[in-house]
Parts: C-alpha cells; structure tokens; sequence
C-alpha cells in the first residue's frame, strides 16, 4: 500500500516523522537520517522538554546531539506545564525555520498527544482557568488522584478512557473544557482543527518484537538507576519541590516514592520496569490509530531497518515512497 501521506506531485518539502514504543530506538534512527540527509531533529516528548531532568527522560546526550540540530530539549523550566497546544505552537515556528533552512526536519518521539496536535491540530478550546485548577488539585490532593478522572467519566466517558487516571495535568484539562464549554471534548475535537500544513508527512513507525522490546526496557531501568536516577530525583526535590510537574512522571514517581521510604530499591526497579512496559503497550495502542504510517518490525539500531527507512526517505524526497507495512487497526 503506497502512502498517500507523501503526495508524489507536491512540490512542499518532506517532513519525517518517527514514532513507536519508549526503548524502541528512534533517537538511533533519527540521529542516523539527520546525519544523511542533513536533518534536524524536533523532540516530541514531552518530559524530555524539561530542564535537569535527564537520567529518567533517556535524552540524547550531549555527545548524540552534537551529530546534529536539536530543538525542543531542555527548553521548558520544571514548573511550568506545557499543553499540547503550546508544543504544537513551538515546533510548527521550528519546522517553518528549518523549511527556511533547506535542511530536513524529523520528529521523534513517544508523546502521541503532542504529535497529534502538531500535526492535525487542536480544537479552540476555552482559556485556562486558574482558579477551577486550583480547586481541583486540592481536590485531588484530600481525595486521591483517581477523584478527578472519576469526575471526568461523568463528565465525557469517551475522553476519560483515553486518559490514564495518574495524568493529573491532561485530566484537569478535559475537566475544565467540559465545564467552560458545556460540551464534551470528544465532540470538540472534531470541531475546528488545524491540520500542519506546508509539507509532505512521512510516518516512520518502529515495532519491535514484544518480548525482546520488554527486555530492553526492563534492562534500561536497571541501568537508570545504576546511572543515579535516585540522587537525581533527590535533588530535583530539593531544587523543585516535591509538586514539580516532571517528578510524577514515569521513573521519578517511583524514585521520589523510594526516598520517602515507601519502597525498597528492589520493588523500585520493579514498579520502574512495569510502569515503562504498560506505558510502551499504551504508546502503540494509540499510535495503531495515527493515519498511513508506513511499520518497520524492529528496533531503530538494526542495520536492516535503518538501510531500509533510509531507502524510503530518499525515494520519498525524490516524489517515489514505495510500499509500507501497514499494521492492521
């Protein structure tokens, strides 16, 4: 099935998108296309966006990101929240900038809202109101972080599915929308969107083997916390405080539940590993719904896979895809 996604007679430039599971190697392959055919890269996950936090982000390092551009790392300050609107605001004025360029630009990364919102869209919701978040995070605060998506399912059962009921910031978010706007924010989703325009959209989709990708990541934890996550999470808090936005994200809520004494090292390392494994099944799930992604069964690294995704993305800057592996919905 060709990929109608890379119109042949377009003449806007290639836009290279890489998605797939956490521990699955897209930074490998991003770093090995941007090196090819001079691209830069655009992050797309949303707590490698923030400053200090880099044992449990698995960010490139400083010696990957000196092989090529990087935008959107480190950019965001530990206390702030970033919407996906907001990310969707940045990287479209990157990609505009890298356009200018002439170089080619490759988003990477996991963050599957964030990638939707850059590339389809969001819905003009109603403002922020700093009041309503207050009170629902007291709320969640005396009730427990399951209250709000129990108010949420009562709210827009549809959206509440799609949320995990720890993600207190997306949450409150959809709360607030529901009551501001008096509709539910599946319905406004499909009201009023602002599809990425501009460029022709490659889908790169990495899908490795399930067992062997669980295995990596299970092993990835391991070496987080050999590399310090724990003293980087205590500092964090020290620096932060506790209610940073980034410390309840997946390896820093389990480190900083170390640190109060709430688990031994070893149930940390396995409530690490869990949390990364069910958070890789969730990626894919949602990422089997992004349109005409062209699949490759491996990992980012494997000669093989990276041989062909640069074989596609030279045929498709020349006006020729080829064919993908589509995964079935």
């Amino acid at each position: 099935m060709a990929l109608e996604s890379v119109d042949a007679h377009s003449s806007d430039p290639l836009l290279v998108v890489i998605l797939g599971p956490t521990a699955g190697g897209k930074t490998a392959l991003s770093l090995s296309l941007a090196e090819k055919f001079q691209g830069e890269i655009v992050n797309c996950d949303s707590v490698a966006m923030y400053r200090d936090f880099n044992v449990g982000t698995a960010k490139p390092s400083l010696t990957e990101q000196a092989r090529a551009p990087h935008h959107l790392f480190d950019c965001v300050d530990p206390m702030q929240d970033v919407t996906a609107g907001e990310y969707a605001r940045q990287a479209r004025q990157l990609l505009l900038e890298i356009k200018v360029r002439g170089h080619l630009p490759i988003v990477v990364g996991g963050t599957g809202l964030y990638l939707r919102a850059l590339l389809e869209g969001l819905f003009a919701g109603p403002q922020r109101s700093e009041e309503l978040r207050e009170r629902l995070r007291e709320r969640a605060a005396r009730r427990g972080l399951p209250y709000l998506h129990r108010i949420l399912s009562r709210l827009d059962r549809a959206t509440a599915a799609k949320i995990h009921p720890n993600d207190t910031p997306k949450l409150i978010r959809a709360i607030e929308v529901c009551l501001a706007s008096r509709q539910k924010v599946s319905e406004l989703w499909q009201q009023g969107r602002d599809p990425l325009q501009g460029f022709r959209i490659l889908r790169l989709g990495l899908d490795p083997d399930r067992a062997a990708l669980y295995a990596r990541i299970n092993q990835r934890a391991e070496v987080m916390l050999k590399e310090g996550l724990i003293d980087e999470t205590k500092t964090l808090i020290e620096k932060y405080g506790p209610s940073a936005r980034p410390l309840g994200s997946l390896g820093y809520k389990q480190a900083a539940e170390f640190l109060r004494g709430q688990l031994t090292r070893e149930q940390t390392l396995h409530l690490i590993q869990q949390a990364h494994r069910n958070y890789a099944k969730r990626q894919m799930t949602w990422f089997r719904r992004e349109p005409e992604v062209m699949w490759f069964q491996g990992f980012g690294e494997d000669p093989e896979i990276n041989q062909s995704v640069c074989s596609v993305v030279a045929r498709s800057r020349s006006g020729h895809p080829g064919v993908g592996i589509v995964m079935p919905q």
